[in-house]
């Protein structure tokens, strides 16, 4: 039985993989961007522990995780919430969850992924690999996140850390829906994968033997 923090786990890509560990009997920490979200979280996941702090807000993270109970080790850190927005004012809240914060939660885990020589998997997208136009602040909160992941990998080698990057194409979330209203666009899901399909590629990283790493791994619509 593994032990896993998640951000992200209270929709879509997130939802599913805590479902799964949670089925496999896990041990699950999940953070929170406020106290009644993580109500939430520790309703729909039962035996969950709960982490509260505001990803919007990374010069937060180390007061509130030193205020809170966080697990010993850790055997992964799922790094899959996000956001996406198109709107030029977004440049500090997209570089601040999608970047600032992971870096910032990764170094205050370290300790704990070190002790138990585990993974950090950061889902990141395919604006990660190719900056479309429109989507400059996102693009360049995820090149940033695939920077910091290649860094930490070279890094952390020597600890035993396994460091994995999944850029997943469109996926029917309530994030994509979002985007199609800015995009102007008609939403059809039955175009995009499923969360489902993302959460096996997670799974199948995190759960590789010790003797391989998987370092990046692009997962894109069949249609």
């Amino acid at each position: 039985m593994g032990t896993h923090l998640i951000t992200g786990a209270g929709s879509g890509i997130g939802t599913v993989v805590a479902e799964r560990l949670c089925a496999r009997a896990d041990e699950l920490w999940l953070l929170a961007r406020d106290a009644g979200r993580a109500k939430q979280l520790a309703e729909r996941y039962p035996g969950a522990r709960t982490l509260v702090s505001n990803l919007a807000e990374p010069e937060r993270l180390s007061w509130a995780l030193s205020h809170q109970q966080v697990p010993e080790r850790l055997d992964s850190l799922l790094h899959i919430a996000g956001v996406g927005d198109l709107t030029p004012k977004a440049w500090n809240q997209q570089l601040a969850a999608n970047l600032v914060s992971p870096a910032e939660l990764t170094r205050l885990l370290l300790p704990q992924l070190r002790l138990a020589k585990g993974h950090v998997l950061f889902v990141n997208s395919g604006a990660g690999l190719r900056a479309n136009a429109q989507w400059s602040a996102y693009a360049a909160s995820k090149h940033g996140l695939k920077a910091l992941a290649d860094a930490l990998r070279w890094e952390e080698s020597g600890n035993g850390v396994r460091v994995t990057t999944v850029y997943p194409g469109r996926t029917a979330t309530p994030l994509q829906v979002k985007v199609h209203q800015q995009e102007g666009k008609e939403y059809d899901p039955e175009r995009w994968m499923t969360p489902e399909s993302v959460a096996t590629t997670l799974l199948t990283a995190l759960d590789l033997p010790r003797d391989a790493e998987i370092t990046d791994l692009p997962v894109r619509p069949s249609a």
